[in-house]
Formats: structure tokens, sequence, C-alpha cells
């Protein structure tokens, strides 16, 4: 069975990850658009149509799920995405786990690209599920970009930016770019004492095995990790090789859950409503 995830760069690989993790027979299929990336600066139009590409690529080659683990992409183009692809080949978005980091009854930030902050999509999710609290938007420009070039004095630079503008109350913080994981220790290192991270790849995950039958853990045979770079065949960009997800991804075995999870990060396992 062969599951395919489509993000302009990096940010696939958390989700990509926990795949691995919790279900290593399935045949993983990463669609990487360097070309086009970044995409959370992008217009809609355009990730619109490099979505649609990459998508139509994967159904050629087999995908029996879709899984869109980037929160602009999902917020610009998941609703039509589906529409084309659906009910025959199940889409799987992802949305900032705006829900839980509400459940713990603190301060609220969200961290997300400045398309993602300025969506009707994060807003309508704010209303929906942040129980009334306040919440801070805050765009982080640069940084998405900065990962994707495994460039981390730029990502350090965007990183002091963002905390600068994230009120001194908000000790829960949303990562709403699946980017941002990748350099979750070095967020939390900006951000006040106690302060805690939730991104959405575990459960955009376990929500992908739910929608294929697939809830229970598997240990057999390992299935192919292969990569497409803007429509060519390739392999993971030698930037993936600075984190931790991206080298395990390479050596192509299981991914451990201690390199996908830390004390201090979490990872909602309630699947957000994408």
């Amino acid at each position: 069975m062969t599951v395919a995830l489509i993000d302009s760069g990096f940010g696939l690989l958390s989700t990509t990850g926990w795949l691995r993790h919790l279900a290593p027979e399935l045949d993983l299929l990463l669609l990487l658009d360097p070309d086009g990336a970044p995409w959370g600066s992008r217009t809609a139009s355009f990730v619109t149509d490099r979505l649609f590409t990459a998508a139509q690529l994967a159904v050629q080659r087999g995908a029996e799920a879709i899984v869109v683990p980037c929160n602009t992409a999902t917020v610009t183009a998941i609703d039509a995405l589906r529409e084309r692809f659906e009910p025959r080949v199940p889409v799987i978005g992802t949305v900032p786990a705006v829900k839980s980091a509400a459940a713990t009854g603190q301060g609220i930030a969200v961290w997300a690209t400045v398309r993602t902050t300025s969506s009707d999509y994060q807003d309508r999710l704010i209303a929906d599920y942040a129980n009334g609290r306040p919440v801070a938007r805050v765009a982080c420009p640069g940084l998405a970009e900065a990962i994707d070039h495994g460039n981390m004095a730029a990502a350090a630079e965007a990183i002091a930016d963002a905390a600068k503008r994230t009120p001194q109350n908000c000790d829960s913080v949303v990562l709403g770019c699946t980017h941002y994981p990748l350099v979750a220790p070095e967020i939390l290192q900006s951000l006040p004492t106690g302060t805690t991270l939730y991104d959405s790849a575990e459960a955009v995950a376990r929500q992908t095995l739910r929608r294929l039958d697939r809830t229970r853990e598997s240990h057999s045979t390992m299935g192919s990790i292969d990569v497409v770079l803007s429509g060519r065949h390739g392999d993971l960009p030698t930037g993936a090789h600075v984190y931790p997800v991206g080298r395990a991804l390479a050596a192509a075995g299981r991914v451990p859950r201690e390199i996908l999870i830390s004390a201090t990060t979490r990872s909602p396992m309630a699947a957000p409503a994408i």
C-alpha cells in the first residue's frame, strides 16, 4: 500500500517519520517542490496548481491515500483536493493543534506562515476550538525557508523575532507550520521556561491510518521510500540530513519514537478536524 505525502519542502518530514514509525510496512511517496518553494509566501492559485499537479502524479504512481502535511496547502486547497480525489483516494490535511492547546486552559499563541496566519481557515479554527480564549497570531516570515535550507543561523533569527512578538502570557504555543517542529528545541529556548509546544504530525499520521483502516501498530517488513522533486525522481535533499528525522528517513529504517517526540512538546493524540 502506497501513501503519498505532499509539501513544498521539509514540512512533510515529521508526519513521514510518524508514519514510518507506526506502519513501517507502508510504501511512502514523498513529493517535494523545490522549484516552487516556499509555498507559505505564494498566491493561492500557485499553491493550488502545484498541489494538484503533485496529487495527480501521486495517483498515477498508485497512491491509495494523499496526505498534505502542510498547513498553507491545507488552508488553501484541501476542500478542492478532496472534491477531486475522494472518495476513491482519501485526502488527509493538516491544521494547527488549537483545540488541544485550548484544552489545557493556558494562554495560546499560534506560530505560522504569513499565508496561514492571515487565512480565514485559521480564523475559523480559532473561533471553533479556542473556547473563547484570546489567541495571539504570530506570523514567522522566513522561518520555513531557513529550515528548508538547513540554515540554522537564519532560523535562529526568525525564531528570535517571533519570540519577541509572542505575548508573555502565552505558555502554549501551537506550531502552525509543519516545518517548525524540526527546530522545536530552538523554539523552546527562545520562549519562557514552562512553555509547551503543540504540533499535529502524530495526529495526522494516525488519522491517515484510520482512513486506511490500519489502526494497529505494525512491526512487519519495511516498505519503500521514494522521493519526487518537482516531478523528477530524486533523493531527500541534503538539507534534510540536518534534522534527526531526516537522517532516519534517509537510512530507510523504522524511525524511533524518541526522535519524533520530546518531553517538552506535545503531539496531540486526538486527530484535528482535517
